[in-house]
């Protein structure tokens, strides 16, 4: 046993954290209720690393066994590889290989053309790991464009799907699930309304993914709960002219089988697989790129609000760590929320300095500031704008208060 390993059992620390000295940390990726992921580099390259904080999940450790089984077990062409995993006195770590290609439509929006065709065999390829899952008895339950990821940066990458946190494995294959889960318009109607769900939300997802790839918005557009499920349950799909007028009918006709509000009423997955369109055959050689290009600048706004709300979700983390001089969250929360959509993974390879300490110029060093050489960073426009708009809402609400309170004030003294 080396000294390192005899310092660490001092400590209390495991036995696998041993293996936390083989990856160096750096920008940070996302972060959720329970953790935070991070990039890493590692002894065979880049990798992320899910750390979820043992203090948030107690009691409900069951779900980090479940998500790290279902890893190991599941190996297929477009799902991102398990790689290792460890943990310390406070923490879990998840060690997944690094798809560094892009999301789904910000990758798409970077070339020349993209078709009718191209975005049937995209869908063909998520379709296939859904299918491979539900072989398995595992239902995804977070299927939407952000967890849709190109493998590398090569023109001929293969998609992979990501983001196994919420997934679930059925103990038998009518086993229901009750528990809210997914993302808000991309989760069935059956989830929103609690009423139990399984491998068809998976089917309900992908069918908005495959509206939106083709017409740069989703069907169902209500931004108030109650609206979104009413609208997704009455189920009228609209394909409105003037976008849809160069579309096969192939593609509305595969659609329409997947957005139905009836879960047994929508197809399965392997039915879905047999469908024409994803043969690409009767596809049109119509252009998507102008509507893609027009739903990511309608999304910026949108993402700017999700960096700030990521902020909050870090800090507030950041706050539960019992472990805080071994600590694996950024130092500046805002600054890493904003490296998470303004770093360009073709710029972030890790020359053999950079493992002995030096960080490159650019690249994000552990504490999730920028690396040597780059100044201070300044927060994208996106994000500062955000920032502005729930600072104003927030003094907005404020004076509202005050107005509501002065005036149930005057009316208890005209009472009186």
């Amino acid at each position: 046993m080396s000294f390192t390993n005899m310092l660490n059992r001092l400590h209390g620390q495991p036995e696998s954290y041993d293996k936390k000295s083989k990856y160096r940390f750096g920008r940070t990726l996302g972060a959720g209720t329970y953790g935070i992921v991070r990039e890493a580099e590692g002894p065979d390259g880049r990798v992320a690393i899910k750390i979820i904080l043992k203090k948030v999940v107690r009691g409900n450790e069951r779900m980090v066994l479940d998500e790290l089984e279902m890893l190991q077990r599941l190996k297929h062409p477009h799902i991102v590889k398990f790689v290792d995993w460890f943990e310390s006195r406070d923490k879990y770590y998840i060690v997944t290989e690094l798809a560094t290609g892009g999301e789904l439509f910000d990758r798409i929006s970077e070339q020349g053309k993209f078709t009718e065709k191209d975005a049937s065999q995209t869908i063909k390829q998520v379709l296939g790991a859904v299918n491979y899952l539900h072989q398995n008895n595992v239902v995804h339950r977070d299927l939407k464009p952000e967890n849709l990821l190109y493998r590398t940066r090569a023109p001929d990458s293969e998609l992979v799907l990501a983001d196994f946190g919420i997934a679930k494995t059925l103990g038998t294959k009518d086993e229901v699930l009750t528990t809210m889960a997914g993302s808000l318009g991309y989760a069935a109607p059956e989830v929103m309304l609690k009423q139990g769900h399984g491998k068809p939300v998976d089917l309900w997802s992908l069918g908005i993914i495959t509206y939106t790839l083709l017409c740069g918005y989703p069907p169902f557009r209500s931004e108030h709960l109650q609206d979104l499920i009413d609208e997704c349950s009455a189920c009228r799909v609209v394909y409105h002219e003037r976008y849809w007028k160069d579309v096969s009918d192939d593609a509305k006709d595969f659609i329409n089988h997947l957005l139905r509000a009836k879960p047994e009423e929508r197809w399965t997955s392997e039915q879905a697989l047999a469908h024409p369109w994803l043969s690409g055959k009767n596809a049109s050689d119509h252009n998507l790129l102008p509507e893609i290009r027009a739903y990511l600048t309608r999304a910026r706004l949108r993402r700017g609000i999700e960096m700030v709300k990521l902020a909050n979700r870090i800090e507030a983390l950041k706050m539960q760590e019992d472990d805080p001089e071994d600590s694996d969250m950024p130092k500046d929360a805002t600054l890493a929320a904003d490296q998470t959509r303004h770093f360009s993974p073709s710029r972030a390879n890790t020359s053999d300095s950079d493992r002995d300490g030096a960080s490159s110029a650019g690249a994000p060093t552990a504490d999730g500031s920028g690396g040597a050489g780059t100044g201070k960073r300044t927060l994208s426009k996106t994000i500062k704008g955000a920032i502005f708009r729930e600072v104003v809402l927030a003094k907005v609400r404020e004076m509202k208060e005050k107005e509501e309170t002065l005036k149930l004030t005057e009316e208890a003294s005209k009472t009186a």
